[in-house]
C-alpha cells in the first residue's frame, strides 16, 4: 500500500466515523423531541387534547377551504372575475385561525380591498396552487405577487402570509412557516435550515425537505400531513410548550 493510499484510507475512516457520529446525534435529538411531544400529548397525533388544541382548528380551516375554494370553484370564480369574492373568502377562512399575526391580517385585508389588489391576489394564488410549471417557478411567482400587493403601513410579504394559503388549501404538500419558532425547533433538532428573511424558493424548498424528513421520523405516532408536522415543530420551538 502506498503512503497516499494509507492517508486516503484514514481520511475515509474519519469521514465514516463523522457521519456515524452526526447520525447518532440526530437520532438523540429526535428522541428528545418525541419525548417532549408525547409529554404533552401521550396519544401522539390521535391524542384528544392534541386534536382539540393543535390540529382541529387547522383541519377545520382546510375543510372550509375545500367547501369555498376548491380547484373547480376557484377556477369558476376566476372566470366570472369575482376577484374580490375570492379574496374575501380566503381572508375569512384564515381569520378564524390564529395563524397570522394581527398586523399581517390587517395588511392583507388592506392589500385586497382594491379591485387590482384582489385580482392580483386571486390569480396569483390560483397559479401557485393549481398552475403549471415547476414548484420553484410557481412559488417564486407567488412571492412576487405578494410583494407587489398594495400596502398602507405594514408590508404584506412575510413568510406566514406567503405560506399560510398553501398550508390551508393543500396540507398534504405545503408547510406553514412561522420563522422564529420553526428556526428554534430545527436548531434543537440539529437540522440546517437555509433561512432568509425574505421569502424565497431555496429556503422554502429546504423547509419542505426537512418537514418531509420529520414526518417520516414521527410516522409511527400517527402523523398524517403537514398539519401534524407543523404542530410537532411548534411544540418543539414555541414558548407555549416549555421543556
Amino acid at each position: 500500500m502506498s503512503l497516499f493510499q494509507g492517508s486516503a484510507g484514514k481520511a475515509s475512516d474519519r469521514s465514516i466515523k463523522a457521519r456515524h457520529h452526526a447520525a447518532a446525534a440526530a437520532q438523540r435529538r429526535m428522541r428528545r423531541a418525541r419525548r417532549k411531544f408525547l409529554g404533552y400529548y401521550p396519544g401522539g397525533f390521535r391524542d384528544a387534547d392534541y386534536l382539540d388544541l393543535e390540529r382541529g382548528y387547522k383541519w377545520d380551516a382546510h375543510k372550509r377551504w375545500l367547501a369555498a375554494l376548491d380547484r373547480d370553484q376557484f377556477r369558476s370564480q376566476l372566470r366570472s372575475k369575482a376577484f374580490s369574492d375570492i379574496a374575501a373568502r380566503a381572508v375569512s377562512i384564515e381569520s378564524r385561525t390564529n395563524l397570522l399575526f394581527s398586523f399581517e391580517k390587517m395588511a392583507l385585508r388592506d392589500a385586497v380591498k382594491t379591485t387590482a389588489g384582489a385580482r392580483a391576489f386571486a390569480e396569483g394564488l390560483f397559479d401557485f396552487l393549481h398552475g403549471g410549471g415547476s414548484a420553484e417557478d410557481r412559488f417564486t411567482a407567488w412571492c412576487d405577487v405578494v410583494a407587489a400587493l398594495p400596502r398602507k403601513q405594514t408590508r404584506v410579504l412575510t413568510w406566514p402570509v406567503v405560506t399560510v394559503w398553501g398550508f390551508l388549501a393543500q396540507p398534504g404538500t405545503h408547510f406553514y412557516l412561522k420563522p422564529t419558532v420553526t428556526r428554534r425547533a430545527f436548531e434543537a433538532l440539529g437540522l440546517d435550515f437555509a433561512y432568509q428573511s425574505r421569502p424565497n424558493w431555496k429556503s422554502y424548498s429546504r423547509l419542505l425537505t426537512l418537514a418531509r424528513s420529520v414526518k417520516r421520523d414521527v410516522a409511527d405516532l400517527g402523523a398524517r400531513d403537514m398539519i401534524d408536522v407543523q404542530s410537532f415543530i411548534w411544540v418543539q420551538g414555541s414558548d407555549e410548550y416549555p421543556d
